[in-house]
């Protein structure tokens, strides 16, 4: 990174670092309201339930960012949804450690004509930090929570919107001479929606951006499940792309799909 660049991602990761202790006042209430949210889910689910596990972190601090050095170059931002059981845990608090990191790290390594390392060259960040055991248990956790984990979950989100598009920019803004913008990756949108819990995520991401910068943003399906595999295979086979063309194409579709440009 250039000097500049170094400064704006230590002032993001400040700033988080010292937002995740602020809002861990309200992690009594949150272990509450977490569990419930998976026992009700539970009740519900016609699939595989997820047993209950042990709750360490409510809101999670990625603490891969503490390893993250000067002279390492960042060439992406993939945003994922919520820290989920395995990100949550102790001797992890870092994001995409799961089952869906695993994917998005195995597709970098598979593909190394990218020239990305998943674990070296990606700054991963979420649209909140507040933890739950799926995405949409989120909307449990805001339903029955006091009106403080409701303006927290709120502020969280359009926060990490905001000073997301703000880092992002600034790389853009500082990056070395000669050097590839630096894309950002919006991963996950089901919750996007306006009816979803990152409704208000999606709108204050694309207002924090300036219109040339915008075009660095892209956005795909999520890594669990394999969807985004999925989609970009299929994507890449009908149009007869090779895969960093099928890449930009398929990221540029779904976000004039979500955001209308």
């Amino acid at each position: 990174m250039t000097d500049r660049q170094w400064n704006a991602f230590v002032e993001y990761r400040e700033w988080l670092k010292g937002k995740c202790q602020e809002w861990m006042a309200f992690a009594d209430e949150l272990y509450s309201l977490q569990k419930e949210a998976l026992q009700k889910d539970n009740e519900k689910s016609k699939d595989k339930k997820i047993p209950a596990y042990p709750l360490e972190t409510a809101v999670v601090y990625n603490k891969a960012y503490d390893d993250v050095q000067p002279q390492d170059e960042i060439k992406l931002i993939v945003i994922g949804d919520n820290p989920g059981k395995e990100e949550q845990l102790a001797k992890n608090n870092r994001y995409l450690v799961g089952q869906s990191g695993r994917i998005a790290e195995g597709f970098f390594r598979k593909n190394i004509e990218l020239g990305i390392d998943f674990r070296k060259n990606v700054i991963i960040v979420n649209k909140t930090p507040v933890h739950t055991a799926k995405t949409k248990q989120l909307k449990y956790l805001y339903k029955n929570g006091s009106d403080g984990i409701k303006k927290m979950i709120v502020e969280s989100q359009e926060l990490m919107a905001q000073k997301t598009a703000e880092l992002h920019q600034k790389l853009i803004e500082n990056k070395g001479k000669g050097d590839k913008n630096p894309e950002l990756w919006l991963v996950g949108y089901s919750e996007l929606s306006e009816k979803g819990i990152f409704n208000l995520y999606r709108e204050k991401l694309m207002q924090s951006y300036s219109e040339k910068n915008w075009e660095n943003v892209y956005v795909y399906q999520h890594f669990s499940m394999n969807r985004f595999l999925i989609d970009l295979n299929q994507y890449k086979q009908k149009e007869d792309l090779p895969l960093g063309e099928a890449l930009c194409e398929l990221g540029k579709k779904h976000r004039i799909e979500i955001y209308g440009k």
